[in-house]
This record gives structure tokens, C-alpha cells and sequence, in this order.
């Protein structure tokens, strides 16, 4: 993936984030899509942080959204790779997280994961107790 190609990526992504647009974000993913995270992982414990399928995803990411109001993301960099994009942002709390996404020939991304910096990634997410 080519550079400007990445930004732009990045771009549509941390609009649709910051919007609170799930559609806007999952229109970037394949719907056999999986994605992990340790996020998911103690939210929805019993996915074991693996998320199959775009409505899996998408489920996760709107408790993420419900438990997280005021939810925002701000782009630090961009990285790319061979069909690999890295987004590494800073969250609403200040945290830095990054995005690995893996790319298909068709462009939309057939697995990701977010990783943190903290052990306990939910906390460092901002997330609100149910």
C-alpha cells in the first residue's frame, strides 16, 4: 500500500471513529473480517478478544461506543507494509493504541487487532463500568 494511499485511509477512519459512524468504519472491512483485541477480551469475555465476522465487530464496537460517550481518536502516524496499514493514534484518555489491519486484493481489511500499551487495555480505553 502506497503512503498517500494509507493517510487516506487513516483519514475516512478517524473521521468515521470520531463520529461515532460504526458503518463509516466497518465499510473499510471484509464481512468474513476478524479482528482482536484485549479490549474485547474483557468486555465480552467469552470471545476470548477474537471478533469473526463484520457483525461481530460490529456488536463489540457498539458497546464500546455506548460504554464510551465521549469516545475520540487523533491520527499520531500512519505505517503501511506489504497489504498492512498501521494506525497508531492517541485515544481519548491520552492512550496510544495501534491498529494493524490487514489488507485483501479487493482493499478492505480481512483481519486486525488493536494493541495497547497498558495491561489493562479496557481502563486505558476510557471504558465506563456497566
Amino acid at each position: 500500500m502506497e503512503i498517500a494511499e494509507a493517510r487516506r485511509f487513516a483519514q475516512e477512519w478517524v473521521a468515521a471513529w470520531n463520529a461515532h459512524d460504526l458503518d463509516g468504519v466497518l465499510s473499510h472491512f471484509a464481512d468474513d473480517a476478524e479482528f482482536t483485541s484485549p479490549v474485547a477480551a474483557q468486555l465480552l469475555p467469552e470471545t476470548g478478544g477474537v471478533l469473526r465476522g463484520k457483525e461481530a465487530i460490529r456488536a463489540y464496537w457498539a458497546v464500546g461506543l455506548e460504554r464510551i460517550p465521549d469516545l475520540r481518536f487523533e491520527v499520531v502516524d500512519v505505517y503501511t507494509g506489504v497489504d498492512l496499514i498501521v494506525i497508531h493514534y492517541r485515544n481519548h484518555t491520552g492512550g496510544l493504541v495501534n491498529e494493524v489491519l490487514h489488507l485483501g486484493p479487493d482493499g478492505l481489511v480481512i483481519s486486525g487487532g488493536g494493541t495497547y500499551l497498558v495491561a489493562d487495555a479496557a481502563a486505558g480505553s476510557g471504558v465506563q463500568p456497566a
